[in-house]
């Protein structure tokens, strides 16, 4: 049995690291490894008997007497899809799912019925104490409050809620079946139920959950006979970040966020757009040259900058807001605004802000998670070690391996950021070039953008697929290079720091000369997709 075990847990991880392309390392399992996983099934299945049909009876309605972890997928292609997920999973909450973790979101063509619009598609996973056929009530109340009606199967609907996986559990009654009966056939499903695993085999639930699949390789293998990721990006399901009235693919193409500084004391153009006619100015210049987003700061985050409050950065911010989004050059294009303050946040979104650029991650004000959460905006979680006064002291510059290190302290707000109710689909990461690093560090982070997603990927799936946002723009570190002391003069060195990430998988880069990064980008775009038509070819 042991062996068994053995020879299913190797095949199931090696169909991940084939899809993954080396996302998911082989794991050298133990005796012990196996045998701690195959007691803490046996340990978890006290109130359910694993991989065996239930009867209806055995359930009941009644509530289950432990939590039992659950997955829940997420369909809609009517009304506001974006807002009725919102509405639905704070429904959920209130219906006694505990959710604690979110895939990534997903626009796909319809199926089966294929004459109507196309799908939002996601799922979460959480904790529950509701039996699976009370949970199931549960949902469909919450489908029928949301506004869906009787139609035909397959057919168009503003939510569906379905259960894919409940405990360790195989349902098969009247009104229930699980797992899913039709996962294996739906990419729509298998890409967010991707997202809600990790690699750990330590994981007994997950364990369990891959042999529920009825396959040797678990869902990973499931997912790798629909085409992997290699299907990700095409007419069928593209992944998206939902920001303003857009749903972006930042994968087709790389972003461009355009920096606007307000305040006197930025290393790179402080004080030359404190009026807000300059600001406006080279808001439109920035638009011109081919900027999607304008990032807006209002306080400087150098090393060693003192700190305002919420109503000194308010008092800079809010004419230029104000101002910026009454211009005609900006329609169709995003405002960030880049602050740690909730308060900032809450007032800068109120007056046309689509996203929050966050340089401490939640860390200098905790309460911003709450509040971004509340406002339903994108959040840039970025890698700081301390506070802009603290961050280059030396203990926050020792590292051993610094993309892991990374890697895991970004998961820890990602963590944070989720379980105060911001989705993973509106989360994106920023490795904070220049923050609490050295020269050699930062190039490193440069140089391991995808080294950051894979040791990502071995907490969280979904979370090594979500944006990463490179800020590397006239940094000092290019200067010290370069050997050149004015942060202008570094537009070419920024330009090869740029390429360099890209290429190495980044997919938002903040620059100040937005011609240059964006020519930059275009090039390493056309660059990248060659990459892989090349690779298409010789598989």
């Amino acid at each position: 049995m042991l062996l068994h075990a053995k020879e299913s847990t190797r095949k199931m991880y090696s169909a991940a690291k084939s899809y993954y392309g080396g996302l998911v390392s082989s794991p050298a399992l133990s005796v012990f490894d196996l045998r701690h996983s195959l007691n803490s099934s046996k340990k978890s299945s006290k109130h359910v008997i694993p991989c065996k049909a239930r009867s209806f009876k055995q359930f009941s309605l009644g509530g289950s007497s432990a939590d039992q972890e659950i997955v829940i997928a997420m369909g809609s292609n009517v009304g506001d899809r974006v807002s009725t997920f919102n509405k639905a999973l704070q429904m959920m909450k209130n219906s006694g799912v505990n959710i604690t973790r979110h895939a990534c979101l997903y626009e796909t063509a319809p199926a089966y019925v294929t004459d109507q619009p196309r799908f939002l598609n996601s799922a979460i996973r959480g904790t529950t104490k509701l039996g699976p056929h009370e949970l199931l009530k549960k949902l469909k109340e919450i489908e029928k409050d949301i506004g869906r009606t009787g139609g035909i199967r397959y057919g168009p609907r503003p939510i569906d809620l379905d259960i894919l996986l409940y405990g360790n559990s195989q349902i098969n009654s009247e009104t229930l079946i699980v797992p899913h009966e039709r996962i294996h056939e739906r990419p729509f499903v298998l890409a967010p139920l991707i997202d809600l695993l990790g690699t750990s085999t330590k994981d007994g639930v997950e364990t369990s959950w891959h042999s529920l699949s009825k396959c040797s390789g678990g869902f990973f293998e499931l997912w790798n006979k629909l085409g992997g990721e290699s299907i990700i990006g095409t007419e069928g399901i593209k992944r998206v970040l939902p920001v303003g009235n857009r749903l972006l693919d930042c994968c087709e193409r790389t972003v461009i966020m355009g920096v606007l500084n307000l305040t006197p004391d930025s290393f790179s153009d402080g004080g030359k757009f404190q009026q807000v006619e300059a600001a406006i100015s080279h808001a439109k210049l920035l638009i011109s040259e081919g900027a999607d987003i304008i990032d807006i700061g209002a306080q400087s985050t150098r090393p060693f900058a003192m700190r305002l409050s919420p109503n000194e950065e308010l008092e800079r911010l809010v004419p230029v807001l104000d101002e910026i989004t009454k211009i005609p050059e900006m329609e169709g294009k995003l405002l960030s605004v880049d602050t740690f303050y909730a308060e900032v946040a809450m007032e800068a979104v109120k007056r046309g802000a689509h996203l929050i650029n966050d340089v401490s991650g939640g860390q200098l004000d905790p309460t911003i998670l709450k509040v971004v959460a509340e406002l339903g905006v994108p959040y840039v979680t970025m890698h700081m070690r301390g506070d802009p006064s603290t961050m280059q002291n030396e203990q926050n510059l020792q590292y051993g391996d610094i993309c892991k290190e990374i890697a895991s302290e970004l998961y820890t707000r990602v963590r944070e950021a989720e379980l105060s109710g911001i989705p993973l689909w509106r989360i994106v990461l920023d490795p904070g070039i220049g923050f609490s690093k050295k020269s050699g560090h930062n190039l490193e982070v440069i140089m391991g953008v995808e080294s950051i997603r894979r040791e990502i990927g071995k907490m969280s799936i979904g979370a090594s697929h979500v944006p990463i946002l490179l800020g590397s723009s006239r940094k000092r570190f290019l200067g010290e290079i370069c050997n050149r002391a004015n942060p202008v003069d570094r537009d070419a060195a920024s330009v090869a720091a740029v390429a360099a990430g890209i290429l190495n998988g980044a997919n938002i880069v903040r620059v100040h000369n937005v011609g240059y990064g964006a020519d930059a980008a275009k090039v390493c775009d056309a660059l990248c997709k060659a990459r892989r038509l090349r690779e298409k070819c010789t598989t």
